[in-house]
């Protein structure tokens, strides 16, 4: 955007959120992802004559945990409506959603860009439908149809028109992701189609208060490609505007091949669907007490639990928000401060910087680290009482990531266990410095770098086990002569 200062963007994003139900959303038949196609397309799911579609309750509950999380107003009474398009993956004609009576409207997320904090407003949030899978791979001059997914539950929650840059929006789309996956409504697997974004993109010259036309970029699966999409949007319509050009609504496509957007079709607007009240399912009712029902369901949410992080173990706000990253990896270090009973800085360093670097490395996320949290808080335990030094727990780590065993069966195995002896470490200085004369003259005449020759000769002849701290106190006492 810097090479058209005087342009801005308006960006809305609409996130479809599968909801992590055991059935669909109207009929009892299951929600696994990866079954062989149509083999979860049931009677409801066909549209077929005679079928009546029954509310999965779970579906509501988690809309409503949903809303709350976000501040948002649960609505008393909603209503589901019939959606009317025609397409090969709906077999009824129409989709099952909510227009003008949602279950969620008027909420907001708080998003950090930088150092400032900026409110992103949420329209709403509705129940829906997904839709069935057009297949085009090993169908040669036909499309497949899999109607596995058609009816798993949806949230589709729409933001307003507050987000200026494709910066933003990944921001606003991170913190929507982690949200969801910390409620346990959404498993966020992007890859799979779990969640995924619409963005809505116009462009309007700044000071201007009137919105540009918009257009509406479909099903993108990451935040890379949401950043990609919305930028060669922006470039796109203000390079059609100042060439004279209009810019046409219409829905378009995002290739990743190229990181451009292509035109799909022409925007439909609301009356082309011929929204009309579902006349096969009641209103819903959402009484003042299953909403206090639900709320104490609610999990520590992510900034609340952030914000006692940094209170309860005094960890700055970076490791803070490393931590609460995901839910399993806050309980992870929860459960390896509570367990080793070592300094809560110290388990920090561990978990985010070892833990997660190892993890990288293999493959694996915390669910299926190697090392659990009892077998790091024993690694940690053996750092706090000095039976081996922080140097020392590297490569025990290492061993255990490995499957060599725990902490103590492996500085067992391999003799690790720290010298804390002060007379034997003595015994290794003077060696050192007997077969050192020229660098003790030299340390002794002011070269002081030397310091760290003497710590690593010391440290070679010891195996590396001497206490580090007992190491530097006598190493500078000798040297000092």
């Amino acid at each position: 955007m810097s090479q058209h200062a005087e342009w801005e963007a308006v960006i809305g994003l609409e996130v479809h959120c599968q909801l992590l139900t055991k059935t669909k959303i109207f009929s009892g038949a299951s929600t696994t992802y990866g079954a062989e196609p149509n083999t979860q397309a049931d009677a409801v799911t066909l549209g077929l004559p005679g079928v009546l579609p029954v509310l999965n309750a779970e579906a509501l509950n988690m809309a409503v945990k949903f809303g709350l999380a976000v501040d948002a107003q649960i609505a008393p009474r909603c209503v589901f409506a019939r959606k009317h398009y025609f397409y090969p993956d709906l077999p009824k004609g129409y989709q099952i959603s909510q227009y003008e009576l949602p279950i969620v409207a008027h909420g907001h997320l708080d998003i950090e860009v930088g150092e400032q904090v900026k409110r992103i407003g949420i329209t709403r949030a509705h129940l829906e439908e997904d839709a069935g899978k057009s297949l085009h791979e090993n169908f040669s001059g036909m499309t497949g149809i899999d109607l596995n997914r058609a009816g798993t539950p949806l949230i589709e929650i729409v933001s307003e028109p507050d987000i200026r840059s494709s910066v933003e929006a990944v921001a606003y789309l991170k913190k929507l992701h982690q949200l969801v996956v910390f409620l346990g409504v959404c498993d966020g697997n992007m890859q799979e189609g779990s969640f995924r974004c619409d963005a809505n993109v116009s462009v309007r010259r700044k000071g201007t208060e009137k919105f540009g036309t918009r257009t509406e970029t479909k099903n993108i699966n990451s935040f890379r490609y949401v950043e990609k999409a919305i930028e060669y949007e922006i470039e796109r319509q203000i390079e059609v505007i100042e060439s004279g050009g209009k810019i046409v609504q219409e829905t378009r496509l995002f290739n990743p091949d190229t990181g451009e957007t292509r035109s799909m079709r022409s925007k439909e607007n609301a009356n082309d669907y011929r929204y009309f009240p579902d006349p096969d399912l009641l209103p819903v009712v959402v009484t003042e007490a299953d909403v206090a029902r639900i709320r104490g369901q609610m999990p520590e949410l992510p900034e609340a639990m952030r914000d006692r992080f940094m209170s309860q173990y005094g960890l700055s706000k970076y490791d803070a928000v490393t931590l609460t990253g995901e839910r399993a990896l806050a309980a992870y270090y929860e459960a390896v401060v509570k367990s080793s009973g070592a300094d809560a800085k110290l388990c920090a360093n561990w978990v985010s910087t070892d833990l997660l670097g190892a993890l990288n490395k293999l493959g694996k996320d915390i669910a299926t680290s190697p090392i659990s949290a009892d077998a790091l808080a024993g690694l940690l335990k053996r750092i706090a009482d000095k039976t081996i030094s922080g140097k020392i727990a590297k490569d025990v780590f290492e061993a255990m990531c490995a499957g060599e065993g725990d902490a103590d069966a492996i500085i067992k195995a391999k003799g690790l266990v720290q010298i804390t002896d002060e007379s034997a470490i003595v015994k290794a200085i003077e060696d050192v410095m007997a077969k050192n004369p020229d660098n003790v003259a030299a340390y002794r005449g002011g070269k002081d770098k030397l310091f760290g020759f003497f710590v690593g000769q010391v440290m070679k002849a010891t195996g590396g086990k001497a206490n580090p701290d007992a190491l530097n106190r006598l190493l500078k006492e000798k040297l000092a002569g």
